[in-house]
């Protein structure tokens, strides 16, 4: 039995890569049950098993050749019957297919439609091609995101696609499908990652207009490298931990714990004009000791410190492990579902598919006829791998 707070909620995704994929699988990890139309190109007989893209987990999919007419007479029973649709398209190629939100949201009244680019459904950039480090760019988060004097260097695709783009649409789902529960009326959600970027620099905004973060000195404020007591630092081991210690009582623990408590330098911790000073010392005072030794003077107090760890060490960290952040889904580590809910426990998702892996059970788990899947299998709109 599905498990989580989403449990009963049917979503019809259509196959992408990156952001929406994420969307879909976070409402699957919290128990919408989510279907993914593969294109039927991508079936290949020689793919059997677990799909090693455990992003892809927690959801059935099936292969549909929306070249074929009655390929998207499939797609459009489908969700027919579905609360929402997942689409990651340019703006207008859905609308070419015959799957535009007009045409859907008339067979299903109750439809949230949502829709994930980079730049919107309109504006100049709407029918340019783009990534994350251009969505970032132009949302102003990027030129942000660098030690003083240097290039900006993007944080992997996290901003962009997966904060300020899918985590944005998960969002807007929920809400469009809890304002549908109630007027029964559905709508559509147009997520942008160049608007959830911009979204993500909130704090830094009012932090300009309050004085605390100078937008024309990236690199020299508090959060953004600038300060002793907020960085990442190497050890003598060539590993790194990082100390964020900005309350005064924890600034203290973090002197108390590298023997810096009766530095005056080091007492003036807001001294602006001293922290470049202060920044090589404490890095002089790093490197004496190695990533473990840090750990068993600092780690799990409230000198605001932790250990720098690989994807590979995050999985058997001690508190990790306690937690159960991370699972292992048939042989394959993966962060595990989050959040987590005192009476709707999430369960373990389901292992991801490959393309065609579940075309006829989903099909006759949806409403459809043997006879009609026979037909659809038969005529190529469908295809089973």
């Amino acid at each position: 039995m599905t498990k989580g707070p989403l449990r009963g909620l049917r979503i019809v995704e259509m196959a992408g890569i990156g952001p929406g994929p994420f969307t879909a699988m976070m409402l699957a990890d919290m128990g919408a049950e989510v279907i993914r139309l593969e294109r039927s190109s991508a079936v290949d007989a020689a793919q059997r098993g677990v799909n090693p893209d455990v992003m892809l987990r927690g959801r059935r999919n099936i292969a549909v050749d929306l070249k074929n007419p009655d390929g998207v007479a499939v797609a459009l029973d489908l969700i027919a019957s579905a609360d929402g649709v997942i689409e990651g398209f340019r703006p207008g190629v859905m609308e070419r297919l015959g799957l535009g939100p007009d045409v859907c949201i008339f067979r299903n009244a109750k439809l949230v439609f949502g829709r994930m680019t980079g730049w919107g459904q309109d504006g100049p950039y709407a029918q340019a091609a783009g990534h994350d480090i251009n969505y970032i760019a132009l949302a102003g988060a990027l030129a942000h995101i660098r030690r003083a004097g240097e290039r900006p260097v993007p944080p992997l695709n996290l901003v962009g696609d997966f904060g300020g783009g899918g985590m944005l649409l998960a969002f807007g789902m929920v809400c469009a499908l809890f304002e549908a529960q109630r007027t029964g009326k559905g709508q559509v959600v147009d997520a942008a990652m160049v608007d959830g970027a911009a979204l993500l620099m909130t704090m830094f905004w009012g932090f300009r207009s309050t004085g605390l973060f100078d937008i024309d000195a990236p690199g020299t404020g508090m959060l953004d490298l600038g300060a002793h007591f907020y960085d990442v630092y190497e050890c003598k081991d060539g590993t790194y931990v990082t100390v964020g210690a900005i309350e005064p009582q924890f600034y203290a623990l973090l002197l108390e714990k590298t023997g810096l408590t009766n530095d005056a330098e080091f007492q003036r911790q807001m001294d602006r004009s001293n922290w470049p000073a202060l920044k090589k010392r404490l890095e002089q005072v790093m490197r004496t000791k190695t990533r473990d030794e840090w750990c068993a003077l600092m780690e799990t107090t409230d000198a605001c410190f932790a250990p720098v760890l690989t994807m590979s060490e995050a999985t058997r960290h001690p508190h990790n492990v306690h937690r159960r952040t991370f699972l292992d889904i048939e042989g394959l580590p993966q962060p595990a579902p989050a959040p987590r809910f005192s009476a709707t426990p999430t369960g373990q998702p389901a292992s991801a598919e490959f393309p065609g892996a579940s075309t006829a059970a989903v099909l006759r788990d949806w409403g459809i006829n043997s006879a009609r899947i026979d037909a659809l299998l038969a005529g190529g709109a469908v295809k089973q791998a």
